[in-house]
């Protein structure tokens, strides 16, 4: 082919030639924020599905449905996304100081722009970074928060979820043909839009009138008496506080559902929107799709809202991968027990970027390709958080038992829980004599574990914003 006809083909092809070349996949990584593990697909949800991400899945995605965040707050959680660490180790939460410096240089943004990789996000940041770093880590930056509903210049109102998803096919669209991308969308859907009581979770257009009719059951254990066995801090902290704001009625219960139902739906319909981008501009092919929230979600069980404490519905989240050069004909679930830390090694790993040997997660690569030797069998958890209304605690979930210390209080507050025979987490063996030596065990397990991740909390070694 002459030389001068090879040049202008290949400025015609809307593809990253050389990112397939040097076998450098691009990256999109979407993050949603307070979405349940079951939301998405399978028997598992009766509540809501999600018809692009099925989509992933029937083309041979892997499905995580044992993916759990080390710390179930959005700040938090993200930071550790970001890192690929630990509260414990980056010390970042509401009220704290922002990300430190070396933190911020070793995230995966950071490091795959230092190794050539184009780099945006867009949507929902919720971290703050140290001064000058989110230049060195994007690109591309687009900060979009609340509220919901936005009147653009032209008059129209969208939807801030729509508005993120309009920035990231403009990011599409502009993508230079000689370097590969990591474009990170992070919505704010399904949140609450806390304080507008009347409209706690306003979704876009596109979905209006969706679950209507929708035949809203009572929560799992919902019962009275469920929650007046949980301890007085419990009983009075934020997640009975927000339950108050709504669901502590029939009628506000089933609104509120139908319209935590539609807020994801309407984020499938962008995220379908941008998946078509992406078949459009013939980048799919060569592009490694993550998907997750950044915590879990209470619907009423236990009489509780939000998410904060040690509980299944807090701690666990959806989460899918697609991995182009991995096809196959069937949906692939994987039950291994994966971890938000993860996802900073495994994207540094798929673009084949030394993964720091302080990131305290792992890489997922090798699930796609089969193996899964020597994977963990428990992990440590926390919530660090000052806040007089959520209470700080630690604790190990493992395959069998799960144990929280719940430090902030006097005396300190245990829970351990049997998932072999109590798999709701209803029964408190903190004080059973026949689980004392399981108690034993599992103090001197999250110790070890908490140690490893960044050692015994105190205020002086975790400050606040106001003690500066």
């Amino acid at each position: 082919m002459p030389l001068l006809l090879s040049l202008i083909l290949s400025l015609q092809t809307p593809t990253a030639p050389v990112a397939l070349a040097s076998g450098r996949p691009n990256i999109l990584f979407i993050l949603t924020d307070d979405q349940r593990f079951d939301s998405l697909s399978g028997e598992e949800s009766k509540r809501v599905s999600m018809p692009s991400i099925n989509g992933l899945l029937s083309g041979g995605a892997m499905e995580f449905s044992n993916t759990f965040v080390t710390t179930p707050i959005c700040a938090a959680s993200r930071a550790s996304i970001l890192t690929g660490s630990y509260e414990r180790r980056h010390k970042y939460t509401f009220g704290t100081p922002p990300l430190s410096t070396d933190l911020c240089e070793n995230s995966y943004p950071a490091l795959l722009r230092k190794a050539g990789y184009r780099t945006g996000l867009f949507g929902k940041v919720g971290v703050n970074y140290a001064p000058g770093e989110a230049g060195k880590m994007f690109d591309r930056l687009v900060s979009i928060g609340y509220p919901y509903q936005r009147k653009m210049p032209n008059g129209e109102t969208r939807h801030i979820d729509q508005i993120a998803t309009d920035r990231a096919i403009e990011f599409l669209k502009e993508q230079p043909a000689d370097k590969p991308f990591c474009l990170s969308l992070s919505f704010n859907s399904p949140h609450a839009q806390d304080g507008q009581l009347d409209d706690l979770y306003p979704s876009p257009k596109t979905v209006e009138g969706l679950f209507d009719d929708r035949v809203i059951p009572p929560p799992d254990f919902g019962d009275e008496k469920v929650f007046q066995a949980e301890p007085e801090f419990l009983r009075k902290s934020m997640n009975r506080i927000r339950w108050f704001w709504q669901f502590d009625t029939r009628e506000k219960y089933v609104k509120n559902v139908r319209a935590y139902y539609r807020m994801i739906a309407g984020l499938d319909v962008e995220i379908k929107r941008l998946f078509d981008e992406l078949s459009r501009l013939r980048l799919k092919d060569n592009t490694v799709i993550i998907f997750m929230s950044d915590n879990g979600y209470f619907l009423g069980e236990r009489g509780f809202s939000g998410k904060w404490i040690h509980y299944e519905q807090s701690l666990r989240v959806p989460m899918v991968i697609y991995d182009p050069k991995q096809s196959h004909d069937a949906k692939h679930s994987n039950p291994s027990m994966v971890l938000n830390i993860d996802i900073a090694p495994t994207i540094l790993d798929y673009a084949g970027v030394k993964i720091p040997k302080e990131m305290q997660g792992r890489t997922l690569k090798p699930f796609l390709r089969g193996a899964d030797k020597g994977w963990r069998k428990d992990f440590f958890c926390e919530h660090l958080m000052v806040e007089p209304t959520i209470p700080q605690w630690e604790g190990v979930r493992g395959q069998r038992y799960v144990y929280a210390r719940y430090f902030g209080q006097n005396p300190a507050f245990e829970f351990l829980h049997d998932l072999e025979k109590d798999p709701n987490e209803l029964m408190n063996l903190a004080k059973d004599p026949k689980y004392a030596d399981v108690l034993v065990q599992s103090r001197k397990r999250m110790s070890e574990l908490r140690d490893a991740s960044g050692g015994l909390y105190s205020r002086e070694r975790f400050p606040l914003l106001k003690d500066k």
